[in-house]
């Protein structure tokens, strides 16, 4: 059973997909795609809960069950794996990414999947950025990446 609930956070509302016990979706949507939420297991609370510690500044790692085998290819697969390794207030170039991945010519490859993840913020795409320092692209857009980074400098300082 899919259990979807949706909430509003500092950077816009997000959409929380749980199954069998563990996240398997964490997007962005707008005021408009928000629906009506179904009754929050303990999953989905939990995932609340530290998204809410998150934006305030008082959580640096997520503890909550996230399942990321149910999507994308092998190599995506991969790709989420080693985001979910960079440490909170870090960041990487995706360069460093796609040699972590299998090669310096996979950049293009690992920003595609990059964009694929479906796990946002928990699965901390955000974290990485072009080899020049700029912050590259982001799904959920600049804004939203540069305040999720901004969110962790605050703590990290």
């Amino acid at each position: 059973m899919i259990n979807e609930y949706f909430m509003e956070s500092p950077v816009g509302y997000l959409k929380i997909t749980e199954s069998g016990d563990a996240i398997i979706g964490l997007d962005y949507v707008s005021e408009e795609d928000v629906a009506y939420n179904d009754i929050p297991n303990d999953t989905v609370e939990q995932c609340i809960a530290e998204l809410d510690e998150y934006f305030a500044g008082k959580r640096s790692h997520f503890d909550v069950p996230i399942n990321l085998a149910h999507k994308g290819t092998s190599f995506q697969q991969k790709v989420w794996h080693r985001l979910y390794e960079i440490p909170f207030g870090e960041t990487i170039s995706y360069k460093t990414l796609a040699i972590d991945c299998g090669g310096p010519n996979y950049s293009r490859a690992v920003a595609n999947a990059n964009g694929k993840n479906p796990i946002s913020i928990i699965v901390p795409c955000h974290r990485v950025i072009a080899h020049d320092g700029s912050l590259g692209g982001y799904t959920g857009g600049l804004d939203k990446k540069e305040a999720l980074l901004g969110i962790e400098r605050k703590r990290t300082l």
